[in-house]
């Protein structure tokens, strides 16, 4: 079913680019508007900014606007930026006021106020423009029905009724005083299923969860996330309704934090993660990645140090080094996968800062048994190699403990990030490895210097 969507897409692209060419702007908007929605959306998102700045304006307003609505960030700014002033207020006015005011957004002041002169709606959009797009504020839309307590259920659906449909979908209705302070909230199954003249004041439930304006958006997702929530209000300091976000909403911003956490997890700046990946340039693509790459290279070379600090050891029993990478791949796969875990359950608050000793109790003993595991299956391999009993316990215990620091190590840096109010999810699983590798060779050769005879007196 998706190859045979893509092929639709593909087709439909081929022919409005064709029509194009021939100067037949009616003909591509035909094509268009016999399109799905998202189908229009990804063919106009895979046009050339000149195409598309040709096709916007001709296209009728609610249309254009649904597309302009879906278009990545940097897709809006393209096309705001190639529409006139009245083009683009036309436009603004038919979408929601949170996303329009995303559009706004990213405009220069003195556009941005060409623009709202020009909208029907700009009262709408004001107030969200004063608010971080990262904030609760800059996720929240003010396009919402509300109902006062002294209303009767019948009036409540009366004015639901009477209230615009192109609106967000009012999943919960909220009930605010004379001065627009939060007092409640009502469902629509309790409004549905309550008698027509019984007060809302009477079915609302009077404790409602909401944000203030300033709010993370991380923090709106989890929120809802927790409490299964639908809707969310936000309101100032003196608890007045200023708006609502959807989950429509919160979907996006799981996407793009998760998107940051794993470009941080792969050692990656986030900014490439904005955008996709065939519209990243190559320089931007190098610029993420470089500044890791060059830092995980410096902490490398503390490997180099810790073998040429043992080159004697190494010189006498030449056999340890064959069994260096199996030690050092396996702590930095522990510790990755550590690293993983914790970065998960910090993200998800199912572990708290203070939470540390606990989890070094968990990961330790973790450590210890994948240890125990491992060791005995690279013992069992070092003796069947016939590297020699003292050889074979030296890899055995080294794979004990190194997995043990590992997990340990792996642990502890992402917790003492979030005390540190620093994103675990930078102290990434690359710098870990890094950081086990040169570790796990001090431990190896240590051990070895230790339990093998013929190192025992150098």
């Amino acid at each position: 079913m998706a190859e045979l969507t893509r092929d639709k897409i593909d087709i439909a692209l081929q022919r409005v680019r064709e029509a194009l060419d021939r100067n037949s702007v009616q003909d591509a908007i035909t094509i268009l508007e016999q399109l799905k929605q998202d189908e229009q959306v990804e063919v106009f998102d895979e046009l050339d900014v000149e195409d598309q700045a040709e096709l916007l304006p001709r296209l009728h307003p609610e249309t254009a606007a649904e597309i302009v609505a879906e278009l990545d960030s940097e897709g809006q700014a393209n096309i705001a930026e190639r529409v006139d002033d009245r083009t683009l207020s036309r436009i603004l006015d038919e979408m929601e006021p949170d996303d329009a005011a995303d559009v706004i957004g990213e405009l220069p002041k003195e556009r941005q106020q060409r623009v709202l002169a020009n909208m029907e709606e700009a009262d709408d959009v004001r107030p969200l423009l004063i608010h971080p797009d990262e904030s609760a504020g800059g996720l929240m839309t003010t396009s919402f029905l509300t109902l006062r307590p002294g209303m009767t259920a019948q009036e409540a659906i009366d004015a639901l009724r009477e209230w615009n449909p192109d609106d967000e979908m009012p999943y919960y209705l909220f009930v605010v005083d004379r001065e627009r302070r939060l007092v409640g909230v009502v469902s629509l199954r309790q409004l549905l299923v309550a008698s027509p003249m019984r007060l809302i004041g009477e079915i609302m439930d009077p404790d409602v969860i909401s944000v203030p304006a300033g709010t993370d958006q991380e923090e709106v997702a989890n929120l809802m996330k927790k409490y299964d929530l639908l809707a969310l209000p936000v309101v100032d300091a003196q608890n007045r309704l200023l708006g609502i976000i959807t989950v429509d909403d919160v979907v996006d911003v799981i996407e793009e934090e998760t998107t940051e956490d794993v470009y941080r997890l792969g050692a990656v700046e986030p900014v490439i993660g904005r955008q996709p990946y065939f519209k990243t340039s190559i320089l931007q693509v190098v610029r993420s990645r470089i500044g890791w790459l060059v830092l995980l290279l410096l902490a490398e070379t503390l490997t180099g140090s810790a073998l040429r600090a043992f080159e004697e050891e190494l010189a006498t029993v030449v056999a340890l080094t064959f069994f260096i990478p199996l030690l050092i791949d396996a702590g930095g796969n522990t510790g990755s996968q550590t690293v993983s875990m914790i970065i998960r359950g910090l993200v998800l608050r199912e572990i708290k800062p203070n939470d540390t000793l606990r989890v070094l109790g968990r990961e330790l003993v973790t450590g210890l048994l994948l240890g125990a595991s491992l060791g005995a299956i690279a013992f069992l391999r070092a003796e069947l190699w016939g590297s020699g009993f003292y050889l074979s316990l030296v890899v055995g215990l080294s794979l004990l403990v190194i997995c043990t620091w590992s997990n340990l190590i792996g642990s502890l840096i992402p917790m003492l990030a979030q005390r540190f109010r620093i994103d675990p999810a930078v102290v990434s699983a690359p710098l870990i490895t890094t950081l086990v590798d040169a570790t796990g060779i001090v431990i190896y050769l240590n051990i070895a210097r230790l339990l093998i005879p013929e190192l025992q007196h150098q």
